[in-house]
């Protein structure tokens, strides 16, 4: 896609709205990276500064400089079905999340800790913010955003004091601690991310996630840039991430029987999961990867024939 035109400065921040100032940071990382996330970040920060503030002069102000900013991104993307398809853009948002959030996730479980993971995983989580502006998040987003934040401070508090953190999953002993230090943690990490030596960033290497009923496999549901600027081969190689061939799934040969069964009763429920599966699929292909493609679409196709997964 052709690069964007500047868009029209926002004037200084209002108090008030201290609150998205690290939306709108990560939706000015993402302009020239992925602007269909830049687009739903800000969108994101206007729907929110409006519920905040939308009377006091400097805040209507701001929110009338960030609407103009909205409307000229729109523009540009006018012909981006992740802007004109509310259902493509939730699955867009939603996989970019998940995916920033496994390799993060990756670097945890592997105990490289650095900068930029920290930042991969706050920026996880303010990427689920966002795919509010759809509707409510789901159960398995809830706790995503929770681990995310709370893991992101916890290993920025761990660095700064001199200390190891426990690698992997960990139990969140106080729920107030995320919220506490949110803000100092994420003040300092860097707007351009720094090279970490000991690690390269692959997606075609993610772990597959164990926080979701859906499978996410190994390298589906990012652009292969995400999270930002992740460096190149930095000439260390005893610990850096070797990509793995791509397997195709074999065909369930039950599948190819397509009738459903007259006694199959699919409720609202059914019908979303299906859906969810097909956004799956379809992100998936953007990326050409076929293998997730196709095991989300079995899926689907399974639960729509049978009532069951």
């Amino acid at each position: 896609m052709a690069a964007l035109a500047p868009l029209p400065p926002l004037p200084p921040l209002p108090p008030q709205f201290k609150s998205i100032q690290h939306h709108l940071r990560t939706a000015q990382e993402h302009d020239k990276r992925d602007p269909v996330v830049a687009y739903y970040c800000r969108l994101y920060a206007m729907q929110t500064g409006m519920k905040i503030d939308s009377k006091t002069p400097e805040c209507r102000k701001f929110l009338s400089k960030l609407m103009d900013q909205l409307e000229a991104l729109k523009k540009q993307l006018g012909d981006n079905e992740a802007v004109t398809q509310e259902i493509v853009g939730s699955a867009h948002l939603e996989n970019y999340a998940l995916k920033m959030f496994l390799y993060a996730d990756n670097e945890d479980r592997a105990g490289r800790f650095h900068k930029n993971m920290i930042k991969s995983f706050y920026t996880a989580s303010l990427l689920i913010d966002v795919i509010t502006v759809f509707g409510e998040l789901t159960d398995e987003n809830v706790k995503h955003r929770k681990y995310a934040r709370w893991k992101a401070t916890y290993i920025h508090n761990c660095l700064k004091n001199g200390e190891t953190p426990q690698a992997g999953p960990v139990g969140i002993e106080e729920d107030n601690d995320v919220e506490e230090n949110e803000d100092a943690g994420a003040a300092s990490l860097p707007t351009q991310p720094p090279q970490p030596s000991s690690s390269t960033y692959d997606p075609s290497n993610m772990p597959s996630s164990s926080y979701t009923g859906v499978q996410i496999p190994p390298g589906a549901h990012a652009p292969a840039n995400t999270p930002a600027e992740v460096p190149h081969s930095t000439g260390v190689t005893s610990n850096t991430i070797q990509p793995t061939p791509q397997t195709i799934p074999a065909i369930d040969p039950a599948l190819f029987n397509t009738v459903s069964q007259g006694d199959i009763r699919l409720t609202p429920e059914d019908f979303a999961r299906a859906q969810k599966y097909c956004k799956y699929a379809g992100s998936a292909l953007q990326y050409e990867d076929v293998s997730t493609a196709v095991q989300n679409l079995q899926k689907a196709l399974k639960l729509l024939t049978t009532g069951r997964e």
